[in-house]
């Protein structure tokens, strides 16, 4: 099997096991559990503040000592344990504690996997910015078939969905043992401290430019945060109203949902299209404008027919609002820094996204669903709106202090010499 092939079947395991209770798991909790959103909020908050420290400390690991493939194995065998006994769990407080754990290993394999990917393409002389999208593709393809499956099977409101992505966190931790060993940077004499430890990413908040870019990736991570915990328990509640109790969206919410993934998919197809046509910069802004639609058509869509419309577009938005970010600017990092700092640099990035802004996100997105709720009756129209000016906001200020010119050439002479 040639090395896309086999890149391709671990990036589709990653996502699925995080497809078979990520979107759903709010709803469970909610529904099943019945924890209010302060404390579902709470539970999400332990992806954040796994990240915060996670992704950059394992990387420095798969940079200086240890193989990346051989840590991304250790952390997938520590997530099934861990998925396995959440199902168990009905307490508000243990299931921070456990999901905090779970957390802390599946995390840095997000970025773990980046790093396995662009470092065996480029092994086999392959252009990360041409051949990586496609192969994060099945990725997205992973989410969508276990979202379809959780919901096919009615385990949206079920801990079935714990033990789904326990077994599936399993297999990924044997198959990642067959692939090829990355090379670590190894130790260079007379180094300073900085080097010793890893730490070479964290000079790159001294350039202005990625300073202002890992900034925006935090508080572009809180938004994703919002939509990723209260997305389904947002069409559940239209089952509290008779007239829909028995649609579509209220019977198979993550059947909808992941409409979302699906435009991923072409959404990532266009990412070498636009990046080197119009740069980090314009992609950027276009994933805001886009994440302010995604919270605009939820606060007006509904599942009569003509809210219905407005829902599937809100789907279908969310393919530009979460690629544009989250992988163009995997690829833009990728491209910016220099081999020997390449997993820390990773992982830098998925600690600002998926780390302070995934908590930041988690907490106060709780707290705004709580402060909207009057006897339980959640204000979603409103709810969405002021996510919706968050976002809006957020591509205002970017616009004006990101301050990066486009030049195509320069990408194009890096994907030569790859």
């Amino acid at each position: 099997m040639g090395i896309k092939s086999r890149l391709k079947i671990m990036s589709f395991l990653q996502y699925f096991i995080w497809g078979s209770w990520l979107v759903t798991l709010g709803s469970y909790m909610m529904n099943t559990l019945h924890f209010n959103g302060s404390s579902v909020g709470m539970v999400y908050s332990t992806k954040g503040l796994a990240a915060v420290l996670m992704p950059s400390l394992v990387g420095i690991i798969a940079d200086k000592w240890m193989s990346a493939n051989r840590v991304y194995t250790l952390c997938h065998f520590l997530c099934a344990g861990a998925l396995f006994y959440s199902a168990t769990v009905n307490d508000p407080n243990l299931m921070f504690w456990v999901m905090l754990v779970n957390a802390m290993a599946f995390m840095p394999t997000i970025a773990l996997s980046n790093t396995i990917s662009y470092s065996c393409l480029e092994k086999a002389g392959l252009d990360t910015v041409v051949n990586f999208p496609p192969i994060r593709v099945f990725g997205t393809l992973g989410f969508i078939v276990a979202m379809w499956a959780i919901s096919l099977m009615r385990l949206e409101l079920s801990n079935i969905q714990l033990y789904i992505a326990s077994g599936a966190s399993l297999l990924l931790a044997l198959y990642s043992l067959t692939l090829p060993a990355i090379p670590t940077a190894g130790k260079k004499r007379n180094q300073g401290w900085v080097s010793s430890l890893g730490l070479d990413a964290f000079v790159l908040f001294k350039k202005p430019r990625m300073a202002v870019f890992f900034l925006f990736a935090m508080l572009l991570g809180a938004v994703l945060q919002i939509t990723n915990t209260f997305g389904s328990p947002f069409l559940h509640d239209f089952a509290l109203n008779p007239e829909f109790k028995d649609s579509f969206v209220v019977q198979y919410p993550s059947i909808l949902l992941s409409v979302s993934q699906m435009a991923e998919v072409l959404f990532i197809l266009a990412i070498p299209f636009f990046l080197k046509r119009f740069g980090i910069k314009t992609v950027m802004l276009l994933s805001m404008v886009a994440w302010t639609l995604r919270f605009g058509l939820f606060a007006y869509g509904d599942p009569s027919a003509s809210g219905f419309v407005l829902l599937m577009l809100s789907m279908i938005v969310y393919g530009c609002a979460f690629d544009f970010f989250n992988i163009s600017g995997s690829v833009f990092v990728e491209q910016e820094v220099s081999s020997d700092i390449r997993a820390s640099a990773q992982g830098l990035f998925m600690t600002m996204v998926n780390g302070v802004g995934a908590y930041v996100g988690a907490i106060l997105s709780g707290r705004v669903v709580d402060y909207f709720s009057v006897d339980g009756i959640k204000d979603w129209h409103t709810i969405w709106l002021v996510f919706a000016a968050y976002a809006l906001i957020l591509a205002v200020i970017f616009h004006f202090t990101f301050q990066y010119q486009h030049r195509p050439e320069k990408l194009a002479k890096a994907s030569v010499a790859q």
